[in-house]
């Protein structure tokens, strides 16, 4: 566990350096960045706990988490997400690579597909497709989800889907917003019925960071080969740039 930190740390620091150097570029061309057609976004958080879908995949252990974004002006993105995991039979650690389409204003959208690798298990590794629809209803932000693992070998040759919907509301005057969801889950990961999953907390903004805690639960206590998904509570600790 301590490997795969210390492993994603170095690769927190690498993303970082990346986008340290846009910056040192733009003194020498700000005219151009201004204009240019690139945006470059990224940061790290820091978790008391792993959560995807309600399950822990950290084994309720702290998990360094560090992304990279790129998205061109008409809305085409690529990137790179990692966390450390708990005993996985092999390299304690998972790297998403996505790639999608977003835009719209008073609806946004999202098309994009995520393949999830995990290192040194490949047989584990597997794809996902996924759409999301959001938009702003007065001091609220409302999204809903929908994503879908076709049938291929490393999921058992079964499917999986997943549907969510997910609010924020900012509090006035305040930096703090509450934020929420529920989703459900069925298909390859289930172990065989459904899985509903919900969180409820609060987010606040201090000094660039992003600060977060969240009670977390779900219908189930074990799926994901006897991941624990009991309820729970979830802190963070996020930067973006």
């Amino acid at each position: 566990m301590r490997k795969s930190i210390l492993k994603l740390a170095t690769m927190s620091v690498a993303m970082s350096a990346m986008a340290m150097s846009v910056p040192a570029f733009a003194q020498d061309a700000a005219a151009e960045e201004a204009s240019g057609p690139i945006t470059i976004s990224g940061g790290a958080a820091l978790v008391s706990d792993y959560r995807f879908r309600g399950v822990s995949l950290s084994d309720k252990g702290f998990a360094l988490q560090p992304y990279l974004t790129v998205k061109h002006e008409s809305g085409f993105y690529v990137g790179a997400w990692a966390s450390n995991l708990s005993e996985n039979d092999g390299d304690d650690a998972e790297v998403d690579l996505y790639v999608g389409f977003s835009g719209g204003e008073e609806l946004t959208y999202d098309i994009g597909a995520t393949y999830y690798v995990y290192p040194g298990v490949s047989s584990f590794n597997y794809f996902e497709v996924t759409g999301k629809l959001g938009s702003t209803v007065g001091p609220a932000t409302v999204g809903a989800q929908l994503s879908y693992v076709p049938s291929q070998d490393n999921t058992g040759n079964t499917d999986n889907v997943y549907v969510a919907t997910n609010a924020s509301i900012a509090l006035p005057d305040s930096p703090i917003s509450i934020v929420g969801s529920i989703g459900i889950e069925d298909g390859a990961f289930t172990a065989g019925s459904d899985k509903l999953d919900w969180t409820l907390g609060l987010t606040a903004n201090v000094a660039g960071f992003t600060l977060g805690a969240s009670y977390v639960d779900t219908n189930r206590r074990s799926v994901f080969a006897f991941k624990d998904s009991a309820a729970g509570v979830v802190f963070s600790l996020s930067y973006g740039f």
